[in-house]
Formats: structure tokens, sequence, C-alpha cells
């Protein structure tokens, strides 16, 4: 049987992805609304992270389960984005050719084997994890412990701190394997001065899709 052109959907491993995942599943899976608009979703927030890398400065970026041992991250904290499927707003005061560069190499860097580019600290999803374990844990010690007013306290302690303990690392592997994707399908196509719906200015660069 000839399994050259079959694809896996759950290989969701952004480090060894055939360079054209995605655009098989949009062709293969054509009849399913929004399909490309997500996964042009997952990988503009991947190359959203990496250019904030970039700008950074890291030579390293954020490595999970590993922050003990991994070199000294990098990171702007002035910095942020905000993706769409059409491309990313990035706040904080940048000159448009340093971000055209960064941009440029972002992309460059994540199709070349650099996928921990991709998960960022600062992420969002690292705040919905932290709020779902949090509230997933306090359930569980409301529901094992005893009724009693200082118990109960005792247990909301416990299960806000452990949630503080395991959402790095949960957010990372949500962002690795969830939330973002290796842009190999994507081309920039112009970086402009603008504003976002909120009014607040932004560079936005806008990306295309290729098959």
């Amino acid at each position: 049987m000839d399994t050259s052109s079959t694809f896996n959907f759950f290989n969701f491993d952004i480090t060894t992805a055939p360079p054209l995942q995605d655009a098989d599943l949009v062709k293969h899976l054509s009849f399913v609304p929004g399909l490309k608009e997500i996964l042009t979703l997952r990988q503009v927030h991947a190359l959203e992270h990496a250019t904030v890398w970039v700008l950074s400065g890291a030579k390293n970026a954020y490595t999970p389960f590993a922050r003990a041992t991994s070199p000294v991250q990098v990171d702007n904290e002035l910095l942020g984005g905000l993706s769409t499927e059409k491309g990313f707003y990035l706040y904080g005061e940048v000159n448009i050719s340093d971000l055209r560069r960064a941009a440029m190499l972002a992309l460059h860097r994540l199709t070349h084997g650099e996928g921990d580019l991709a998960v960022h600290p600062r992420c969002g999803t690292n705040v919905s994890v932290a709020m779902i374990l949090t509230a997933g844990l306090a359930v569980g010690m409301h529901l094992l412990l005893p009724r009693g007013p200082i118990e109960q306290l005792i247990g909301l302690g416990l299960a806000a701190t452990t949630a503080c303990e395991l959402a790095p690392d949960v957010g990372a592997s949500v962002q690795r394997y969830l939330t973002t994707s290796i842009p190999f399908n994507l081309e920039i196509d112009s970086i402009t001065r603008t504003r976002d719906v909120w009014g607040r200015d932004a560079h936005f660069i806008k990306v295309r899709w290729r098959d």
C-alpha cells in the first residue's frame, strides 16, 4: 500500500512535523469550516512568539521542563503581541526595520529546527492554564477535604500553590502541542504601523498562506 501521501492529524510534534502537514490537512479536510483559519492562527501564534524572542536578543528560547538547566532566558517584557488569522500585532517601541529583520529571522529559525522559539512564558495560554488548574484543584480539594473552614482554606491554598508550580510547564506543553505550530505555510506580506481594535498603537505583521 502506498502511504506516501498520508498524514497524521494527531502528530503535534512541531520539531519533526513535515513541512506541508497543515497544507495537507486543509486539502484533505477542506469540508471542515474554519479549519484553515485555525491552522493559520496556530502558525501565526508561533511566529509572534519567535519574533518577540528575536527582538529580545534571545539566542536560546524558553525550553519547557528544563528551566533549571537551560541557559538564561532573555525576554523584553516591554514587548507583547496578539495573533489573528491574518497576522499579528506587535506592541512596544521598536524600529520598523528592526522588526522586519526580526520577523524574517524568526520565520527562518522556526522553520529550520528552532521550534522552542514558538513557546513563550508570557503567553496568555499560560494564564488560562493556571486558572483552569487552580479551579480544578480547588474543586478537588473541596470534595476531598472535610467541610470545616480551616480545612477548606488549607485546601484552597494547596490548590493555588500546586497550580502555580504546574502552570509554567503545562502551559508550555499546551503551547507546543496545541496553540502553536511551526509556520511552514506562512510568508510575511507586509509590516505597517497601525492601531488595534482597542485603539492601541502597534505594528501589524501581515502574513499570507502558501500551499
